[in-house]
C-alpha cells in the first residue's frame, strides 16, 4: 500500500557535507529542538516553522546529487533535532533505502522515550538508519542539566537501546575549555563508550565560536561569551582521555 506523503519544516540544505557521516554527504537541517545548549552554533534552528517540503519532494531534490556520493557517501538528517520530526524522516528514509542510498541521522536523543507508541515509531526509522551519530554532551546529569537546560537519562537509555539492538553508531563529544573538558566526566564517556557495542568511532570536536553572530541576530546574550577555542593540546589530552585506545588511530581521529 502506498504510504501518505508527510511534511517536515527544514532550515537549510547542504550539497556537499564532508563532516556529517562517511563519504560526501547531502545534509537536511530540520528545525526544531528543545535543548538549549550554551555553546549552540545554530540556535536559529530552535524554534519557527521553516520552509516546507514533503518527503516525496524533498527526496526527488536530493537524488540529483547522488553521483558525488558514489559508493562512500549518503543523506544525513541533522537539525535542530531530527527526533523532533520522527515521521517525516521515516519516510525521506524509507524513499532513500528504496534505492540503496546510505542513511544516516545526527541527533542528541533527547526526544526518545521508551513507552511502547514511541518505541513504535521509532524502531521504524531505526530499521531504515545506517548509522547514528550520537551527540554526548556531558555524562554527569547537573552538569547536561546545566549546560543544555535538559537532564541525560533517557540520551544514555537511546544510546544503550541502539547498542542492544545492534544499530552502528559514531559518538561525537563538543570539546568546550572549562565547561566540557572535565577529565572526570571525559573518562565516564570513555567507559560509557567501552560499554555499548556497535560505537565505531568516536570523536572530539573542538568548540568553535562561528555562531556567535546568530545570538546576537537573535537578540539573545551569548552565555559562553569570552571562552576560547580549544588548543591544539587540549583536544589532544581530551582524546587521549575520551578515546584513548577504544579503537585504531585512522577511527578515533577527529573530523577536521
Amino acid at each position: 500500500m502506498e504510504k501518505k506523503d508527510v511534511t517536515g519544516h527544514i532550515h537549510t540544505l547542504e550539497t556537499f557535507g564532508l563532516v556529517d557521516g562517511p563519504g560526501v554527504r547531502f545534509v537536511i537541517f530540520l528545525k526544531g529542538c528543545r535543548m538549549r545548549c550554551k555553546f549552540c552554533h545554530n540556535p536559529d534552528t530552535w524554534n519557527g516553522s521553516g520552509k516546507e517540503w514533503t518527503a516525496a519532494d524533498l527526496f526527488a531534490h536530493v537524488r540529483k546529487y547522488k553521483s558525488y556520493w558514489k559508493n562512500n557517501g549518503g543523506i544525513t538528517v541533522s537539525g535542530g533535532e531530527p527526533l523532533l520530526q520522527m515521521s517525516f524522516v521515516t519516510e525521506l528514509f524509507r524513499l532513500a533505502k528504496a534505492e540503496g542510498i546510505h542513511t544516516a541521522l545526527d541527533t542528541a536523543g533527547e526526544p526518545f522515550r521508551t513507552d511502547a507508541p514511541y518505541l513504535a515509531e521509532f524502531d521504524k526509522l531505526m530499521e531504515l538508519t545506517d548509522l547514528f551519530l550520537l551527540d554526548l554532551k556531558m555524562m554527569d546529569p547537573e552538569g547536561h542539566k546545566r549546560l543544555t537546560g535538559v537532564e541525560n537519562s533517557n540520551i544514555i537509555r537511546m544510546a544503550r537501546y541502539l547498542s542492544d539492538h545492534g544499530r552502528k553508531m559514531w559518538i561525537r563529544h563538543v570539546l568546550v575549555p572549562g565547561v566540557t573538558d572535565d577529565e572526570q566526566d571525559l573518562r565516564k564517556i570513555h567507559s560509557f563508550i567501552a560499554s555499548l557495542k556497535t560505537v565505531e568511532r568516536a570523536e572530539i570536536l573542538p568548540y568553535h565560536t562561528l555562531g556567535i553572530m546568530k545570538w546576537k541576530e537573535l537578540g539573545l546574550d551569548y552565555p559562553l561569551d569570552g571562552v576560547p577555542t580549544p588548543t591544539e593540546e587540549q583536544v589532544k589530552k581530551a582524546e587521549n582521555i575520551m578515546i584513548g585506545e577504544l579503537f585504531t588511530k585512522n577511527q578515533a581521529s577527529r573530523l577536521s
